[in-house]
């Protein structure tokens, strides 16, 4: 069985993108449209978390800070998938929780090099 990884981004055609190229490589994915729903459809095993930092309702940094207090996904491997490039904005991410960090746009051959790298 493939590994889980879950997307949460409240652009529909980010998730798409994200989504296609995930389950191309083999990946089973969970989508959600920001962090309150991503909290609500995290259960079971998670084996990764791709978020975006911007959303309404909960932002990408409140996000990771609440997948991290529970104990089942305190050490998945979290990465920001983001237009935000500025060093403040990643420190803040590192600081909350995030694994990594990827510039929007990507190439989802990017994408699946991170996810590679930090899923073994």
């Amino acid at each position: 069985m493939g590994k889980t990884i879950m997307t949460v981004d409240d652009s529909a055609s980010v998730r798409q993108m994200v989504c296609m190229s995930l389950k191309n490589a083999g990946y089973s994915v969970i989508e959600a449209k920001d962090g309150k729903d991503a909290l609500g459809k995290l259960s079971g095993p998670v084996d990764m978390v791709i978020t975006d930092l911007n959303m309404p309702n909960m932002d990408g940094i409140e996000l990771i800070k609440s997948i991290r207090q529970q104990a089942a996904y305190k050490f998945i491997p979290i990465i920001m998938l983001t237009t935000e490039s500025q060093v403040g904005k990643k420190q803040e991410g590192k600081a909350a929780g995030a694994t990594g960090w990827i510039v929007k746009p990507f190439k989802p051959e990017q994408l699946l090099g991170v996810v590679k790298k930090v899923l073994r």
